[in-house]
C-alpha cells in the first residue's frame, strides 16, 4: 500500500487522479502516453496489463504485434475481470500498466517476482521520493530506466471532456532483467506525443473487437 496515499487521515483530493475505491470510478490512460512507451521501448513475448480498466492501453500495447492478455479487478467490459493482480503467481515476459495509486508498491513487488523480462509502470515522478521505497524497493531492485514525461499527463474520469493540463509529473518506471549491472538511467521522453494522439485515433469499446483477451 502507497503510504504517501492517505494524508492526514482523508484522500488526495479529487482534482488529482486517485484509484479505485468501490470499483465504479477510474482514470483511464491517455492514448498518447502508452505511444511514448513502445514508440521508445522494445518487448519480446507477450504482454500482460492487469489493470486494463476498458482496454484503452492494452489495445495500443497490441499496436507492437506482441500477445497481450489484459485483466482487471473490476468488469470494465474488457479482459478478464474478478483477477487481482496481487494474488496471482503466473509468470509472463513483461508486465505493462498504470497501477491504482493505492497498490504501487504492491504492484513493483508483485510485478518484479511475475515478470522475466520487463516490468514497465506509469507512476508519478515523485515515486522516487520516501525512505521506505528507498529500503524496500530501490537499494533492492532499482530501475533499469525511468522515462520522465515532460509533457504533463491528465487524467480524466471515463467519458469526461478532455481538457487542461494536469499538475503532477509523471514517468515510465522500467525494470529490465535483460540487462545486469548497469545503474538506473534517467531519461526524457521526446516532446509531441501528446499533440500528436490526443485527438488523433480513438479505441472501439465493443469487447468484440478485442483481438487478444486473457486465457
Amino acid at each position: 500500500m502507497d503510504s504517501t496515499y492517505n494524508l492526514n487521515g482523508a484522500f488526495k483530493p479529487t482534482i488529482k487522479r486517485f484509484a479505485d475505491l468501490d470499483g465504479p470510478d477510474f482514470y483511464p490512460t491517455p492514448d498518447w502516453a502508452t505511444y511514448a512507451l513502445i514508440d521508445n521501448e522494445r518487448f519480446l513475448g507477450r504482454i500482460w496489463e492487469p489493470a486494463c480498466g476498458d482496454g484503452t492501453m492494452a489495445r495500443i500495447l497490441a499496436e507492437t504485434g506482441l500477445p497481450v492478455d489484459a485483466s482487471d479487478l473490476y468488469n470494465r467490459g474488457y479482459g478478464e475481470s474478478g483477477l487481482d493482480f496481487l494474488n496471482q503467481s503466473r509468470t509472463v515476459e513483461n508486465i505493462v500498466t498504470n497501477p491504482p495509486f493505492n497498490c504501487a508498491e504492491g504492484f513493483v513487488e508483485q510485478g518484479l517476482r511475475q515478470s522475466t523480462h520487463k516490468l514497465c509502470l506509469l507512476l508519478r515522478l515523485a515515486f522516487l521520493e520516501g525512505a521506505n521505497r528507498q529500503r524496500t524497493i530501490f537499494a533492492k531492485a532499482p530501475p533499469a530506466r525511468v522515462w520522465v514525461f515532460s509533457e504533463r499527463i491528465t487524467f480524466y474520469p471515463s467519458g469526461a471532456t478532455v481538457k487542461g493540463t494536469g499538475t503532477t509529473a509523471y514517468a515510465w518506471f522500467i525494470w529490465d532483467k535483460t540487462i545486469q549491472g548497469r545503474g538506473t538511467e534517467l531519461k526524457w521522453l521526446p516532446l509531441g506525443y501528446k499533440a500528436r494522439y490526443q485527438s488523433s485515433r480513438k479505441c472501439d469499446p465493443d469487447i468484440s473487437k478485442n483481438p487478444m483477451l486473457f486465457k
